[in-house]
Order: C-alpha cells, then structure tokens, then sequence
C-alpha cells in the first residue's frame, strides 16, 4: 500500500532496509568497497606479460637477437675488401670477442638504443590512450599513481633486459667467431678477458643510467599524447638534436650540459688507469633530467582528462 506516493507495506520496507543495511556493510569508511585494495590492481607480473605478448616487444628483442648476427656477416663480407681500415673500433671489433661488443654497443649507443628505451616507455601510457582503454584501467579503479609506476617500471625492466641482452648476444657471438682474447683499446692497451667482460658489465650498467632522461622525457610525452608515435619520436627527436648540438664546438662548454654528452663516457672503462670523472658527470647529469621529465609525467598524469 502507498500514502501520498510513500510505500507503507512492511515487506517492502524491510527490504529497501534490508539492502541499504548490505549496502552500506560493503562500504569502508574511506568510502571504497570492503576487500579492494589498490595495491592489489595490476601486478607487475600481468603488465609484463601483456608487454610480451604485444609484437613490437618481440621484434625489438628479436631484432636484438639478430644484430650481433648481422655484425659479423658484415665483417666477413668486408674481409675481401681492399682498404676497409677505418680506424678507432671498427678495425678491433675482430681482434676478440670482447672486442666485437664494443664495436657493437658503440655503433648502436647513438641510434638505436636510445630508440628502444624511447618505445618501451613512450608507448606505455600513450597507446592504451589510444586504444581508448584507459579510462576503462582507471575505472578498474587502478590508482593514477599506481597506473603511472606499474607500466614505468614494466618499461623500465624490459629496457634492462634488451639493454643486457644486446651485449650477451654480441658476446656469445664474438667469442665463437673470434674467440676469447684480450681486449684491445685503440691507444694500444690490452686487458685480459675476465677484466674485459667486467668492463662491458660497467659499461652496460652506465648506458642504462645514461638513458633514463630518454626514458623520463618518453614518459612524459607518453602522458601528453594519445599519439603513441609522436610520444616515441619526440624522445628519439630530442636525443638526435642533442647529440647534433654537441657536435658544434663553437657552443664550448655549453655542450656540457646536455644530456648526450657524456652517452660514450663508458669508453674510459677500456684504459687500464679508468679515469671516472666524465662518467660521475655523465651520471648525474642523466640522473638529473631523468628526475625531472619523471616527475613532470606524474604531474602531468595526476590531472589529464582521460574521460574523452
């Protein structure tokens, strides 16, 4: 029965009761649902695997694979050529294995592993805006925090991972063909084998630093765009601008302060007497842009409109 339009049947008062009496039990005081908790909304290991299974991850790991392969047909194409010195690396990348990755991380330090660090973290917050999936991630409900720091630290571990897999590669490559010599630097200097591999180790580990301002300025595009493209191209853009600017020497010691000048300091690690210097400068310098384009892309993500 209803007064006035107002229920006076008792069942169906002790139901409304009924069910605002559950409703409200499911309800925490912080006004989320009992049982959600946000720590719990996309696991690292669920955001990797989605990376992997995506085709772009396995043509860039693959590719990877590949290079060193592609190195040494090179080389041996070149072997019949009259005057193919060239001088610096590319005349010692035969002379050992250890060698041989050096040549390799020199010809792809400028180019193509700052493009790799540039997709994985470029492509990261920019295609799911593309695909228009997320406002449906966010709506899980994921945190915009939590969102932002799962798909960078996803990006960032599989960077690592083709930033090792390279040089492994390469390495695994280069003592077959050329077997497990010394490390021979350009001045003349040779190391034994052991101390050459724990030179590409460090080697490898300052590259990666050195490359976290691509992958804070790609993050930051990343947020800004729904333009997966433009997100990746900037960041390679800018580091191709950069390393033009640091070739004019009339700029003099303003080329310091961009953030590849210091991209080949690993080079020092071949001498036998390491000088330390560029590579503490090269870091802090990496460390620094890298904060900031970071902290730029969380701000940035904190309050973008992702409802159109």
């Amino acid at each position: 029965m209803s007064t006035n339009g107002v229920h006076t049947d008792p069942a169906a008062i002790a139901d409304l009761t009924n069910a605002a009496a559950a409703e409200h039990s499911s309800v925490a005081p912080d006004g989320s649902k009992v049982g959600y908790r946000a720590s719990r909304t996309l696991p690292l290991r669920v955001e990797l695997a989605r990376q992997l299974r995506r085709r772009r991850t396995q043509l860039v790991l693959g590719f990877l694979v590949l290079l060193p392969v592609i190195l040494v047909v090179a080389f041996e194409i070149g072997e019949a050529q009259a005057n193919r010195r060239s001088g610096g690396f590319v005349d010692l990348a035969t002379a050992s294995g250890v060698n041989f990755v050096i040549l390799t991380l020199f010809v792809s330090g400028s180019f193509l592993l700052p493009m790799i660090v540039a997709l994985f973290f470029g492509d990261t917050i920019a295609s799911e805006a593309s695909w228009s999936s997320l406002k449906y991630l966010l709506a899980a409900p994921i945190p915009r925090h939590r969102l932002l720091r799962q798909k960078a630290i996803a990006s960032g571990l599989l960077s690592l991972f083709a930033l090792v897999l390279l040089p492994l590669v390469a390495l695994g490559v280069g003592v077959v063909w050329y077997g497990a010599g010394e490390l021979v630097s350009p001045t003349g200097e040779a190391a034994p084998f052991a101390d050459g591999v724990l030179g590409l180790a460090l080697a490898v580990v300052y590259i990666a630093i050195h490359l976290f301002w691509v992958a804070g300025l790609a993050l930051y595009l990343s947020v800004s765009t729904d333009a997966p493209l433009g997100a990746v191209g900037g960041a390679v853009l800018a580091s191709i601008l950069s390393q033009i600017l640091d070739q004019i020497t009339a700029l003099e010691d303003l080329r310091n302060y961009l953030p590849t000048h210091y991209a080949l300091a690993w080079v020092d690690l071949l001498s036998t007497d390491v000088d330390w210097s560029q590579m503490a400068m090269g870091t802090f310098s990496a460390l620094g842009f890298g904060a900031f384009f970071t902290l730029l892309a969380a701000r940035r993500f904190a309050t973008k409109d992702i409802t159109s």
